[in-house]
């Protein structure tokens, strides 16, 4: 995806997450990601922020939520959430790709139902594998997409590779990437 969805269809699918929302938590989602008090956690593709609460009163205080979308009006519906919740812990980012956070800074990347609409996800991959950290879990979820093609489409690059599947979650881990000291080509 290489600009924002028109902001009526945006407007639209908010309304049918809410409903999602109300008939399946997200909270259930989340209850597969090991997140924990004082994490760091992006979620890549916010939309209008399904995820933040919960994800915000799960790392505390101590913790700290990006929400990245392209969308301006997906980021203005999350900083009215945050400020409506009272949530301190969240701060958004609006991008196409570049998040601007440090290397190797955040613990679990949630990747939800937006894969399908990336038209350069080995860019993508490389900005989410770049501060992910080592020890890190990016956890995938995309109801557009077959189980092979969600697998497929994350370990092509060679930057995650897959560590789990859940009910309604798949796991993958940063692969670390070796570069040869005669011309940087990767190994």
């Amino acid at each position: 995806m290489d600009k924002p969805i028109p902001t009526l269809m945006f407007e639209g699918m908010s309304f049918l997450l809410k409903l999602r929302d109300l008939v399946s938590p997200r909270q259930y989602v989340l209850n597969e990601v090991d997140i924990k008090p004082g994490f760091t956690v992006l979620d890549y593709g916010c939309g209008p922020g399904g995820y933040i609460v919960e994800t915000a009163k799960r790392v505390g205080n101590t913790g700290m939520v990006y929400a990245l979308d392209i969308h301006p009006r997906a980021i203005q519906k999350v900083q009215t959430l945050a400020r409506k919740k009272g949530l301190t812990n969240v701060q958004t980012i609006h991008s196409k790709c570049k998040t601007g956070l440090p290397d190797n800074s955040v613990d679990i990347i949630l990747l939800y139902d937006i894969f399908h609409m990336f038209s350069d996800p080995d860019v993508i991959l490389a900005e989410l594998n770049r501060v992910l950290k080592p020890s890190g879990t990016l956890s995938f979820n995309n109801h557009h997409m077959q189980e092979k093609d969600i697998v497929a489409g994350m370990t092509h690059s060679r930057l995650f590779s897959l560590s789990g599947k859940n009910k309604r979650n798949y796991s993958f881990v940063k692969k670390e990437i070796w570069y040869n000291g005669k011309d940087n080509q990767r190994v």
